[in-house]
């Protein structure tokens, strides 16, 4: 039995107790807003696929998503992208063009009482021949049982799930869930179809037509600019704007400035922008671009980013990506670390841009990395091997003479050059080196010293 099918569910008495008004509210149907009434970026939803703007990689004439809706044949899915990319809005237009009823609910302000009155719902349309697509605005925020819970509804046909996420679902969606379902990413738009967008508002009698006003492209284009991909945010930003313009009519740029102030930079410390934006970081410290890595961190911390985050990232690429190259790399890159945990922000960017720089200016070897990953390998794919005796702590009594442990081991101290060939590893157990230095920076050195130490004995264990 589903968890949507029975009495108990598995959140605590006082989340119950909580939610409990709001699933007696919205038992009853809610009641339609006059179109009038309704935001702007409500009025100007698409009703086709020709009226929406972007994703034409999902709405386009021979997108799959698109061919399947027109087929009467829409299937269970995930849309995920970022915010005002039209998620929900084509969730809307899915159900209307297959004549399937949609329910509209949100992960957040909804409890598992509301999706059991909507499964039930559901099961009756059923029964009249009549689907439902049921909406889930923000999935990942349900838990795993809560999932887990959609999954009979989805597999007999009594809702076609479609569930959207800001987040990567591939880590905030459960497998079985994401298996049974279609994913479909969205994209940022760009300028240029926000500009579409915003055009057709002011032109169309659903959106500004007829408040009349003269608007000037300058403005338009700046509500697109600092809208950064977001739809919603763009066409807020008219509708503030224009209420501005009503007494002159004009919708000058500066009218545009005034309506949107200071712009908000598009960085969600959870979504998945985030892991976007902390890549880009990363891959400029990789590639010795000190000026790209100090633009990404100044996005991170300008958007609100945990600093130490940002300072663990870097601890980790100084390692990673400079290694032995420079081994200074990781210890500036720890002692900004420090920094950061000691001072605190906004003084705490100083160090940590310095560190930044250094790191992405280092030479750069990923040796280090490489070879743990190879010996990891070994571990895990061939026998484990015991320790040769010679290597063998003699810690108790009569070990060495009786048993042999510790028998044999050469103690480098006692060599010239403080060095002395002897197997380390147990006979015949490595087949090639893990820890192959490069001739960036210091590791150059540590390439030199490695060959003239193993050199000669491993040329007289080939001879033998």
């Amino acid at each position: 039995m589903s968890l949507f099918d029975g009495e108990a569910d598995n959140m605590s008495s006082a989340k119950g107790s909580r939610r409990r008004g709001a699933a007696e509210a919205s038992s009853s149907p809610p009641v339609a807003v006059p179109l009038e009434l309704q935001p702007l970026a409500a009025r100007m939803r698409p009703r086709t696929f020709d009226e929406f703007v972007g994703q034409q990689h999902l709405v386009g004439p021979q997108a799959p998503l698109r061919r399947a809706v027109e087929a009467d044949r829409i299937p269970s899915c995930l849309f995920f992208g970022s915010a005002g990319t039209g998620k929900t809005t084509l969730a809307r237009l899915c159900a209307t063009l297959t004549q399937a009823h949609f329910e509209d609910f949100s992960a957040v302000t909804g409890g598992v009482a509301d999706v059991r009155r909507i499964i039930g719902q559901a099961r009756e349309r059923r029964g009249h021949g009549q689907r439902t697509v049921l909406f889930v605005d923000e999935i990942h925020r349900f838990n795993r049982s809560q999932q887990d819970a959609f999954l009979p509804h989805v597999e007999d046909g009594t809702v076609i799930l479609i569930g959207a996420t800001t987040e990567n679902p591939l880590a905030t969606v459960n497998t079985p869930l994401l298996s049974r379902c279609r994913l479909f990413r969205f994209e940022p738009l760009g300028d240029e179809d926000i500009i579409l967008l915003l055009r057709r508002a002011v032109e169309d009698e659903r959106g500004l037509a007829n408040l009349g006003l003269q608007v000037e492209a300058a403005a338009l284009e700046h509500i697109a600019r600092s809208a950064v991909g977001d739809a919603r945010t763009a066409l807020n930003s008219l509708e503030m704007a224009a209420d501005l313009a009503r007494e002159s009519s004009a919708l000058t740029l500066t009218l545009a400035e005034e309506a949107i102030g200071r712009r908000a930079l598009d960085y969600d410390k959870s979504g998945d922008n985030h892991y976007q934006i902390i890549s880009a970081y990363i891959k400029s410290l990789r590639g010795g671009d000190p000026d790209a890595a100090l633009y990404w961190m100044a996005r991170m911390l300008h958007g609100g980013e945990d600093p130490l985050f940002i300072a663990r990232r870097l601890v980790i690429q100084s390692s990673e990506d400079v290694g032995n190259a420079d081994p200074r790399a990781l210890l500036i890159a720890m002692a900004a670390l420090t920094a950061v945990e000691k001072i605190g922000l906004p003084e705490a960017a100083i160090p940590l841009a310095q560190a930044t720089v250094y790191v992405a200016t280092a030479p750069k070897s990923n040796a280090s990395y490489v070879a743990l990953h190879r010996a990891q390998d070994a571990v895990e794919n061939q026998p484990p091997a015991t320790v040769p005796m010679h290597l063998r702590a003699a810690s108790l009594r009569g070990a060495r003479t009786r048993l042999g442990e510790g028998a044999g081991y050469l103690y480098p101290h006692d060599a010239p050059g403080h060095f002395v060939r002897q197997d380390y590893l147990p006979p015949g157990f490595k087949t090639e080196a893990y820890y192959e230095p490069t001739e960036q920076g210091y590791e150059a050195q540590i390439a030199r010293r490695l060959h003239q130490w193993w050199q000669e004995y491993e040329a007289g264990e080939t001879e033998t």
